[in-house]
């Protein structure tokens, strides 16, 4: 029997970030750091549930929000200053957070 695949969602406006390799790492919360490396994640929109990719984790790292520095932007394929203000927007109130690198399958 086949194990379903663990899931995740990005905001649309990641989608072509990740399908050009250009994003390879997601910072997220304690919710999504049971991942582990080699892992297959199915990943969709979270605004409509669509199914786009799938991925491969490479790794999952804990990240303290004080850390996040321009080579975690260039990872994210945003400006600094951006990355910055989307983690205070979706994680108001956590510290410590988790970067989990990843590669399109």
């Amino acid at each position: 029997m086949t194990r379903p695949l663990k899931q995740m969602t990005f905001y649309h406006r990641f989608e072509k970030d990740i399908l050009s390799g250009a994003k390879t790492i997601t910072i997220r919360n304690h919710a999504e750091a049971d991942l582990l490396p080699g892992e297959i994640v199915s990943v969709s929109t979270f605004e409509t549930g669509r199914w786009f990719c799938n991925i491969q984790i490479l790794s999952v790292t804990p990240l303290e929000v004080d850390d996040i520095d321009e080579r975690h932007a260039l990872q994210e394929n945003m400006p600094l200053d951006e990355l910055q203000a989307v983690i205070s927007r979706i994680y108001p109130d956590e510290k410590s957070l988790y970067m989990i690198c990843f590669k399109l399958c």
